[in-house]
């Protein structure tokens, strides 16, 4: 079992915690991790593309000319796809790009994704995430630690840590439920809280699948 140092808002040591070997030290798998991001991608799609079928468009209660006589094909209504500014045949449709991915590959892409920050040394713990709520203070701390892009990770969602971190357009702050691994790779470094660890080793387990 590997340990971490965790360390305070001033970048001084103030104890250690025990990373999992299970979550912070697997073996990564770039296909898995492929395959994890598309689909956390695939659900996010809105899937609201439309047009517009004969039955949507407006107009057609008249016929558009006689039925015979003008030398044109014979057309009864002005939403026939033939004419101009009728409707589309087979246009898209709103539809769900989301699909179902094995509850073992999403926690294992995320203990990958976690395992790599830390191989890497881009993963830090800190003592606690507390804040008054002011963003200034709290880009005075980020930027003390040396940081420039990262992820912030509490154990619960703090509101006045979040109305800090909200206006910091490089950093991402939630509690343990939001973590995934789009961002955790998206984004250079996180930054997760003593407390925290317990619950991402929870999420991150494959016992109980």
């Amino acid at each position: 079992m590997s340990v971490a140092n965790v360390i305070n808002w001033k970048k001084e040591k103030v104890g250690q915690v025990d990373l999992s070997p299970e979550v912070f030290d697997v073996e990564v798998k770039k296909e898995v991790l492929h395959s994890v991001v598309r689909w956390q991608l695939a659900c996010r799609r809105q899937g609201n593309a439309m047009t517009k079928t004969k039955g949507l468009v407006s107009g057609g209660g008249k016929k558009p000319f006689k039925q015979k006589g003008t030398g044109n094909a014979r057309q009864g209504s002005t939403r026939s796809p033939l004419m101009p500014g009728g409707g589309t045949i087979f246009g898209p449709e709103p539809r769900s790009y989301a699909y179902v991915l094995p509850k073992k590959m999403r926690r294992l892409g995320l203990a990958m994704a976690l395992s790599h920050l830390n191989k890497e040394g881009k993963l830090l713990v800190v003592d606690q995430m507390k804040s008054e709520g002011k963003t200034s203070d709290l880009s005075k701390k980020l930027n003390g630690l040396g940081l420039k892009k990262a992820l912030l990770v509490d154990s619960k969602y703090n509101d006045l840590f979040g109305r800090a971190s909200k206006n910091l357009e490089k950093f991402k702050y939630f509690g343990v439920e939001g973590l995934n691994v789009y961002d955790l790779l998206k984004y250079d470094q996180v930054v997760i809280s003593k407390d925290s660890v317990a619950s991402i080793v929870g999420r991150c387990t494959l016992e109980n699948d």
